[in-house]
């Protein structure tokens, strides 16, 4: 069995300084941000896409 109380086993949590946590921070609103615009991006080329198909189709 794993105990984590366990007084053999060393601790394996990482404490981060404050510029690491800063820049984990910042990298994931950039990946965020990244991630947003990839999105709208496909939301606009099917709008477009979808309208063209539209307009185009036999009544």
């Amino acid at each position: 069995m794993n105990n984590s109380a366990d007084p053999e086993q060393p601790e394996t949590s990482l404490k981060l300084t404050e510029e690491q946590l800063r820049a984990r921070r910042t990298r994931s609103i950039a990946i965020a941000l990244a991630l947003g615009a990839f999105v709208v991006l496909v939301f606009v080329v099917t709008l477009v896409r979808l309208r063209s198909g539209v307009l185009t189709r036999p009544m």
